[in-house]
């Protein structure tokens, strides 16, 4: 499969959540995607840490984009949605941006699994979120 990026932003373009939390894609390929969020005073939560909320966004957006690279690229693929996720928060971000990088475990007919870690500025692992996905209409 070939893999236009500008054509995969133009696609998730679409989703709004990710455009109001400030996500924007970075690289894909079918290997791995990477997204990026710069930190907001929007993205702290009382304590003034980042809110687990904005990291599990970011993964995953991250595990959506990538389960879904052969529909945005124009292939007749099924559209792939989160059945289940599970994230762990290791540690607090440092720095001002944060990266999920996904990877594929699996691809069935109808199942996928993905792996999203999610790293600071600084390159330190903060989250590490599991992604199942089920594809409807898949030819």
């Amino acid at each position: 499969m070939e893999i236009d990026l500008e054509r995969v932003r133009a696609y998730f373009a679409a989703d709004r959540f990710a455009a109001m939390a400030g996500i924007f894609i970075e690289a894909v390929s079918e290997e791995c995607v990477v997204c990026g969020m710069g930190i907001t005073p929007g993205h702290k939560n009382a304590a003034n840490l980042v809110q687990g909320g904005a990291i599990f966004t970011l993964a995953d957006v991250a595990f959506g984009i990538h389960a879904n690279l052969e529909r945005a690229c124009g292939a007749d693929a099924g559209l792939t949605v989160g059945q289940s996720c599970d994230i762990s928060f290791l540690r607090r971000p440092e720095g001002k941006r944060l990266t999920a990088r996904s990877t594929r475990l699996s691809r069935g007919a109808n199942i996928a699994v993905y792996r999203v870690a999610v790293t600071d500025d600084r390159g330190r692992l903060v989250a590490e979120m599991r992604g199942n996905g089920f594809t409807t209409g898949r030819r």
